[in-house]
Order: structure tokens, then C-alpha cells, then sequence
């Protein structure tokens, strides 16, 4: 088994006792004293914190120095509208293959002379071979190695983080902005992924532990696993990589044409021209043979990833599949997303899906789970 590796967060959280599991080649924590329950419940009523250096932090920055130019190449992998997007915001984006299906989903952000991507831990590898690959005449692709992650999520979060940067008071959702704190240079984003209201904060190596100790110090404020992580962004309705989306789906397929603005579809000024147009764009149109839905299990349990659907309780074949499922805290039921047939996508159709050799109803729901807090 591969040696795993540590975020410079790591000692910080062997010292809050946090229970260390592997995940995406990192030894990271999956719960600390609270435990995953009330974790979860303190994220949505006060204020969470969340190690996510294991992600990539990669620089786009255009040989001409002009961004735009940088925009422009990016829009070669994504089927988002990077051109559209102003300095000092970000953007949901995917990259796709040629078929259509999804690499890995991101965030883009408009840095004024660069272009700033965030992408998931498990693929950001293979991203920024990508990216070097295809856009290396016109861009320098830096990965960023000497900065940590953290995520801070909750309605008490603006709060928190004003006492230490009093500039964050003023952004609103997807807003980003570079701020300094005791000689350290933050790169901050008003975004997360727990549907909460919050932000991320790219912090020097050298000051992440004080910074986040700072943070940790404060009464709102409690470090978070990736147990909570994953509810929160279940309840949320929001995507994890390699479980709802693959190279298997499509944006459409996954319910994520909102990410597809009308530029870049048929009819647009800079429609296509991106990897896997001509079926994205045909699904665009024409729609897909499956959807991914929200579904509410009926009763107390969970189901989870792999767990087979039903379109009636004595059917022979599957007709969907769960691709994540946990128990809502917030919600006080279990939640789960996944894929089944487009004619049985509305919300409201009943389904059965199949946990330990019995059927049991499930649901067919809209998502977010649980509206969404974000400050626009």
C-alpha cells in the first residue's frame, strides 16, 4: 500500500484527537470528539472547520498577460463560460472528455493577471497533466504546493472570520479577494460546499496552523471531519467526485446543465469548441436516458451507495442506482442521490430500493435537501 501524505494541518489534528483515515492518497480526519453527528448539526448553527489542503490549487496564467487569453484556453476544456466570468469572482466548471462524460468538476476563479482553479484531491494529478497538455503554448500551469486549504462553513462564519479579516464582511457568494493577516497573504473565496453560507481560505504553509488555531480558538467555531463533510454536502445536494459524477456521466445527465451558460450551447457565440460538444450539446437538446434525482427513503435507513432501485417491488431488474446516501442530520431522515430512467425522475415517484435483501419504498425528490444559506 502506497505511503500516504499529510497536509501541514496534519500534527494539528492528531493534537485535537481527530480519528485519521485514508482518503485520496491523505491521512486525513474523518471526525474529532464531537463525532459526525453533532459535527454535521454545529456546521449548520454555528460555524465549522474543515482541512481541504489535499485538493489542487492550481495558477492559469497567460504568456501574454493577458487574462483573457487565459479565459479563452480554459473554454477549450470546459463547457462553462470562463470569458464571462469578471475579476474577482469564481465559477463552477467541469472538465469533459471526449464522449462527453465529466474528469473532475472545479472552481475557476478571476484573480485580475491569473486565473485560479481549485480542483478535487483524487484527480488533480491527471487535471494538471491536462491542462499542461493543452494549454501549455498559451499558459503557465502552477501547481500551488506551499499553501494550505481550509474551508470555513456556517451561519457564524462571516462573523469569525472578520474578527481576523474584517474585509470578508463585504463579500457576497463567489466573490473572491486577497486579504493579508499578520504579514501572510490569504486568498480568499465566499463559497464551500455545504450549502452553507461561508468561505475558502488558501493560507502560506508557514502560518496555516496559527491561522487555523486562531479560528479553532473562537466559541462558534469547531473543527470538522470528513464524515460531516460528506452530510453536509448529501443535504446540500452538491456532487462528489467519482461517486455521482464520472466519466460515465454526462453534465446533463447529472442534472448540472445550469453549470452550461447559454453562450456556449447551440446558438451561442462561443458555443462548443469544447471536448465532448457534440453530445453534450445533443443532450442539451434532446435530452438523456437517465437523471440524476434526489430520494427520500422512507423509515430510519440509510441507503447507501450501490444500493439497487426498483421501479416496483416485485421487479426482477434494476432500473437505477444509489450513488450516495447517508443519514441527514439536519433532516433528522436519511437522504440519497443517484441515477434512474428520465420517466421516473419528477419528484414524488415512488421507487423501491433493494438494503439487505429487502425492498423498501424510496422517494424520488428535488434537491437541495435543505435550502441553501449562501449570502448573495
Amino acid at each position: 500500500m502506497a505511503e500516504l501524505n499529510r497536509t501541514v494541518l496534519y500534527d494539528l489534528h492528531v493534537s485535537l484527537k481527530a480519528k485519521m483515515v485514508p482518503f485520496a492518497g491523505y491521512e486525513m480526519p474523518v471526525q474529532y470528539s464531537l463525532g459526525v453527528m453533532k459535527e454535521h448539526l454545529h456546521t449548520r448553527s454555528a460555524a465549522g472547520l474543515f482541512d481541504v489542503s489535499h485538493m489542487g490549487q492550481v495558477i492559469l496564467r497567460p504568456k501574454s498577460g493577458d487574462v483573457a487569453d487565459a479565459q479563452r484556453a480554459l473554454e477549450r476544456l470546459v463547457p462553462v463560460s470562463v470569458l464571462g466570468l469578471k475579476e474577482g469572482r469564481q465559477r463552477y466548471a467541469l472538465f469533459t472528455n471526449e464522449k462527453g462524460g465529466i474528469l473532475d468538476d472545479l472552481m475557476v476563479a478571476h484573480y485580475g493577471d491569473h486565473l485560479m482553479l481549485v480542483v478535487n484531491a483524487a484527480t488533480k494529478h491527471d487535471d494538471i497533466t491536462h491542462l499542461t497538455t493543452h494549454l501549455s503554448e498559451l499558459c503557465s500551469v502552477e501547481p500551488v504546493n506551499d499553501r494550505a486549504l481550509v474551508a470555513l462553513q456556517g451561519p457564524a462564519a462571516e462573523a469569525a472570520l472578520a474578527r481576523l479579516v474584517p474585509g470578508v464582511a463585504e463579500m457576497r457568494f463567489m466573490d473572491v479577494a486577497k486579504f493579508d493577516h499578520e504579514g501572510a497573504e490569504l486568498w480568499v473565496s465566499r463559497s464551500g460546499y455545504t450549502g452553507e453560507d461561508g468561505f475558502e481560505i488558501s493560507v502560506p504553509n508557514d502560518a496555516a496552523q496559527g491561522f487555523a488555531e486562531a479560528l479553532i480558538e473562537m466559541e462558534e467555531v469547531a473543527p470538522i471531519g470528513l464524515g460531516a463533510r460528506d452530510s453536509l454536502r448529501l443535504e446540500a445536494g452538491l456532487c462528489l467526485y467519482g461517486s455521482d459524477i464520472d466519466t460515465t456521466t454526462t453534465p446533463v445527465e447529472a442534472a448540472l446543465e445550469w453549470a452550461i451558460q447559454k453562450v456556449r450551447r447551440t446558438g451561442g457565440a462561443r458555443a462548443g469548441g469544447f471536448p465532448g460538444d457534440t453530445r453534450i450539446l445533443n443532450d442539451l437538446a434532446e435530452g438523456t436516458a437517465r437523471r440524476r434525482v434526489g430520494l427520500l427513503p422512507e423509515g430510519r435507513a440509510p441507503m447507501r451507495a450501490g444500493t439497487l432501485l426498483f421501479d416496483a417491488e416485485d421487479a426482477s431488474e434494476p432500473v437505477g442506482e444509489v450513488t450516495s446516501g447517508a443519514f441527514g442530520p439536519s433532516l433528522e431522515r436519511p437522504v440519497s442521490m443517484g441515477y434512474v430512467p428520465t420517466p421516473l425522475s419528477d419528484a414524488g415517484t415512488k421507487l423501491w430500493g433493494e438494503v439487505r435483501g429487502k425492498r423498501l419504498p424510496v422517494a424520488v425528490a428535488d434537491m437541495p435537501f435543505r435550502p441553501a444559506t449562501y449570502k448573495r
